[in-house]
C-alpha cells in the first residue's frame, strides 16, 4: 500500500519549487523585459538583489576556434594522416545539408529564429511542469547549448577539464550565467552564425565533434550530402550522445530519428511524402573508423612522425612543446608535404622485397630516403618496420632515416644514425680537389702504417689515430679489403675502388680542418644532436666511424648532383589553418657551398664507382654516381647515389645490437658469408632508382676542367683518364678496412 503524502509537506515542496522558479524569473526578468516573469511580482529587495547578481555576471563570451583536426597531406593533396584531440572539421552552413539544419532546429529549438537567445515559452513550460511534479523538461535553446559547449571547449583547451560542469553539477548561478551569455551572444552574432557554430562544436558520440566529422564517421559522406534519414539520425544524437549512439544503441537512435522526422513534418520542414520515405528507410551505417596520428597513417608513417617532430621542435609553432602539440592536435592545420605517394609506395615495396616485414627473424634493418637535388625536397622515406606491426613482425618506434632529434630514437636508447663507412670518402676527395690536387694525381696506396707520432695537419685542433702493428697498443696496420691493392694509384682510382690507403694518403696532404669544412658545406653533421660538425679529430672518421643519418647522406650527395648547390632537406611546403592563415615552413636554404668544378670532379669518380669500382654490380640505366660503404664486419652497409634529378641513400644493417655483423643473417631469403654495401643496400638502391629516377632529370653531368683531371707534370706514373675502360679486378668487395686500438669503433668501407 502506497504511503500517503503529508499535505503540509507536499504543499511546502510545491511552494519551494515555485519560489525557486520565481527566483530565477526575477533574476532574468529584471534585465530581460518580456522574456521572463515580470520582476514586479517580487519584492523590491529581491529585485535589487537580482539586478546586482545579474549585472555582476560576465556578458561577453570569448569564442575561439573550436579544437579541430589537423591533416597531413602528400604533395599531390592526398591525405597521409590526421591528428586531433577532438575529431572535428569545421565547415560553413553552405557545406551542410539543409536537412541537418532543419532537423536540429525542429528537435532542439523550434523557435530558434524567433527568440532572442532564450525561449520564455520553453522556460515557463519547464517550470510549470516542475511545479506540478511532472517530468523534467529541457528549456535550453540552441544558443544556450552553444554557449555551454563553448565554455566546455574553452576550459578543455586550457587544460581545465576539472572545472567543466555538466548537467546536475551546475548551480543556479551557472544556469543564469549561461542565460546572460546567450542573450549577449545573439546581440553580437547572427542566427546563422550561432547555428553554424553549434553544428561545428556539438558532440555526436564516438569522439566525433561537429557535423562534418559525424557525417564521415557514421555514413562516409560530407555533411552537405546527408540524406533526410541520415540527417535525422544525427540531429537526434546530440540530446544524449550515449543513449542515442547509432553504433551502440541503434534501436534508440532509430526511435529518436523517427521523432525528429515527426517534428520536421509537424513544423512543415518536410512534406508527407518525404516523411514516409525517410520513416521507411532502415538505419544503415557506413562506419569510417577515425584515424588519429602517424600510427594510422595511410602510408609513410615514419615520414609522418618526422613532420610531427618538425612541428614540436620548432618555436615558430609555439613557445613551449605543449603549445606546439596543442597546435598540432587542435589547430585545424593543413600541412602539405613534399612526399610523393607513388615514389613512397615504390620505395616501400622495394624494401619489403629485400627484407620482408613478415620474414625478418634476425631483425636486420633496412631504410631508404630520397631527396631532390636543387630543392632539398624529401620525396620518399621508408623502412622495414611498423609502429604497431602485426604479431610476428618487427615493431619499432625509431625512424631509421633521420637524426636522433628528429625521431631516430637515440634519446630513447635507439641508434642515433649509423656509421657511414666509405660513403664519407667522396668528401675527403672533394677537399683533395678543392685544395688544388687532381683526379689523376698519384698517391701512395702502399703506406699502411701511421704511428702515434705522425703529424696530421689540423688547423682547427688536433687529429689522432694509430695504425701501427709495431705498437703494442695497436692491433694492425691500415687495411684494404683485398691484399692485392697496396700500391701507387691515382686518387681517382683510390676513390672508385674505395681503398682506405688512398684516402689516408690524400688526407696526409690536407688540413683536417678543411676536410671538416667541406663536410659541413655538403651538409654532413653528427646525427646525435643534428647540428654539431662531423668530428674530424680522429683519423678513423676519414672512413666513417661516427654515425650519420641516411637523410643527411642523401642530401649531401645531392650537393654533388646539383653542381655544388647544397639544400637543407625540407619536408613541408605549406601550413594553413581553416581560416586561411599561413604558418612559416623551414626554408631549404639552397646555396652554392662547393665549387661547381669540384662537384663535377667528384661526380666523375662516383660515376666510375658504378662503371668499374665497388658498385660495378649495381649500375643504373641513366647517368648516375654512387658510393658504397661497409663497416668493419659488415655491421652497417650502404649505397648512396644520384642521378641529376634524384639522390637516394639506402642502408641495410644493425639497428641497436652493438657490433653484430650482417654476414650470415637472413636477407632477401638467403644467408651469405659476406655482405657489403653493394650486396643488398645497393641492390635496393638500383632497383628503386631505375623505377623512379626517369621522372626527374636524367641528363649527363658536366665535366671538370682539364686542369683538375690531369696529374701534375712531376707525376711519375701515367695518369688514368676518368673515361678509361674498366680494369679487371680480382676482388669486387668494398676495398677498404681500418683498425686502430685507439678507437675501437674504427671501420672499413
Amino acid at each position: 500500500m502506497a504511503a500517503q503524502k503529508n499535505p503540509l509537506f507536499d504543499t511546502a515542496t510545491t511552494l519551494g519549487k515555485l519560489v525557486l522558479f520565481l527566483g530565477v524569473s526575477a533574476i532574468c526578468g529584471v534585465l530581460v523585459a518580456g522574456l521572463m516573469v515580470p520582476a514586479v511580482a517580487l519584492t523590491g529587495n529581491t529585485a535589487s538583489s537580482s539586478i546586482s547578481f545579474f549585472d555582476d555576471l560576465p556578458g561577453e563570451l570569448e569564442i575561439g576556434a573550436p579544437a579541430q583536426s589537423t591533416k597531413i597531406l602528400a604533395n599531390d593533396g592526398s591525405e597521409l594522416a590526421t591528428f586531433y584531440d577532438q575529431n572535428r572539421v569545421e565547415v560553413g552552413l553552405d557545406a551542410m545539408s539543409p536537412f541537418i539544419k532543419d532537423g536540429i532546429i525542429a528537435i532542439e529549438d523550434s523557435r530558434f529564429y524567433e527568440h532572442g537567445g532564450i525561449d520564455s515559452t520553453g522556460i515557463l513550460r519547464a517550470a510549470a511542469s516542475m511545479v506540478q511534479g511532472g517530468s523534467r523538461q529541457g528549456a535550453s535553446t540552441i544558443t544556450q547549448q552553444y554557449v555551454n559547449n563553448v565554455i566546455i571547449q574553452t576550459k578543455a583547451a586550457a587544460g581545465q577539464t576539472d572545472e567543466v560542469k555538466l548537467g546536475s553539477d551546475k548551480g543556479l548561478g551557472d544556469k543564469v550565467r549561461e542565460i546572460k551569455l546567450a542573450i549577449a551572444l545573439e546581440k553580437k552574432y547572427s542566427k546563422d552564425d550561432v547555428l553554424k557554430g553549434y553544428l561545428n562544436i556539438v558532440y555526436f558520440a564516438n569522439n566525433n565533434y561537429g557535423i562534418e566529422a559525424a557525417s564521415d564517421y557514421y555514413f562516409g559522406v560530407h555533411a552537405k550530402d546527408l540524406t533526410l534519414a541520415q540527417a535525422a539520425v544525427l540531429a537526434g544524437v546530440v540530446n544524449s550522445p550515449s543513449f542515442y549512439d547509432p553504433v551502440v544503441n541503434p534501436e534508440n537512435a532509430q526511435s529518436r530519428r523517427d521523432m525528429v522526422l515527426g517534428k520536421m513534418l509537424e513544423q512543415n520542414k518536410i512534406d508527407k511524402a518525404q516523411y514516409d520515405e525517410a520513416i521507411a528507410t532502415p538505419l544503415v551505417l557506413n562506419i569510417h573508423q577515425n584515424k588519429n596520428g602517424c600510427v594510422s597513417a595511410v602510408r609513410a608513417e615514419y615520414f609522418c612522425n618526422y613532420i610531427t617532430h618538425l612541428i614540436t621542435n620548432d618555436p615558430a609553432y609555439g613557445a613551449t612543446v605543449d603549445d606546439r602539440n596543442k597546435l598540432l592536435n587542435q589547430g585545424g592545420l593543413t600541412i602539405k608535404t613534399t612526399l610523393n605517394p607513388v615514389m613512397q609506395d615504390t620505395m616501400q615495396a622495394q624494401i619489403n622485397t629485400i627484407l620482408p616485414m613478415d620474414n625478418n627473424p634476425d631483425k636486420v634493418g633496412h631504410s631508404m630516403v630520397s631527396v631532390q637535388p636543387g630543392t632539398g625536397q624529401i620525396l620518399a622515406m621508408a623502412q622495414n618496420t611498423m609502429y604497431n606491426a602485426p604479431e610476428g613482425q618487427w615493431s619499432s618506434d625509431y625512424n631509421f632515416n633521420v637524426d636522433s632529434y628528429d625521431g631516430n630514437g637515440g634519446s630513447l636508447g635507439g641508434a642515433p644514425g649509423f656509421a657511414a663507412g666509405s660513403t664519407l670518402k667522396p668528401f675527403i676527395f672533394a677537399e683533395w680537389l678543392n685544395s688544388g690536387h687532381t683526379l689523376n694525381e698519384i698517391v701512395n696506396g702502399q703506406t699502411r702504417r701511421y704511428p702515434a707520432s705522425f703529424q696530421w695537419k689540423n688547423s682547427c685542433g688536433t687529429t689522432t689515430g694509430v695504425y701501427d702493428s709495431s705498437n703494442p697498443a695497436a692491433d694492425k696496420d691500415l687495411q684494404n679489403a683485398s691484399p692485392d691493392f697496396y700500391r701507387q694509384m691515382t686518387a681517382l682510382e683510390g676513390l672508385y675502388n674505395s681503398f682506405n690507403t688512398a684516402t689516408f694518403a690524400e688526407a696526409a696532404k690536407l688540413d683536417f680542418c678543411n676536410i671538416q669544412k667541406m663536410m659541413t658545406a655538403a651538409g654532413i653533421h653528427d646525427s646525435r644532436d643534428g647540428k654539431s660538425p662531423y668530428d674530424m679529430s680522429k683519423t678513423a672518421n676519414l672512413i666513417g666511424a661516427e654515425p650519420v643519418s641516411p637523410m643527411t647522406m642523401a642530401a649531401s650527395f645531392a650537393t654533388f648532383a646539383s653542381g655544388g648547390i647544397h639544400c637543407d632537406p625540407i619536408a613541408m611546403l605549406e601550413i594553413t589553418d581553416n581560416l586561411g592563415n599561413k604558418y612559416p615552413v623551414p626554408n631549404a636554404n639552397c646555396q652554392q657551398t662547393i665549387k661547381p668544378e669540384v662537384a663535377a670532379g667528384v661526380t666523375v669518380a662516383l660515376q666510375d664507382v658504378l662503371k668499374k669500382g665497388s658498385g660495378y654490380q649495381i649500375p643504373l640505366k641513366y647517368p648516375a654516381g654512387a658510393k658504397t660503404g661497409t663497416t668493419n664486419v659488415s655491421e652497417q652497409t650502404w649505397t648512396v647515389g644520384f642521378t641529376k634529378g634524384l639522390s637516394t641513400a639506402s642502408w641495410v644493417g644493425n639497428l641497436d645490437l652493438g657490433s653484430r655483423s650482417s654476414n650470415g643473417l637472413l636477407i632477401a631469403g638467403k644467408r651469405i658469408d659476406y655482405v657489403d654495401g653493394a650486396t643488398y643496400a645497393g641492390k635496393s638502391w638500383q632497383q628503386y632508382m631505375n623505377a623512379v629516377a626517369g621522372n626527374f632529370d636524367t641528363s649527363g653531368f658536366p665535366s671538370p676542367p682539364a686542369s683538375m683531371v690531369n696529374a701534375p707534370s712531376k707525376a711519375t706514373t701515367t695518369p688514368v683518364q676518368p673515361s678509361a675502360p674498366a680494369q679487371t679486378q680480382t676482388d669486387t668487395k668494398d676495398n677498404s678496412s681500418s683498425n686502430s686500438s685507439s678507437n675501437s669503433s674504427d671501420k672499413k668501407d
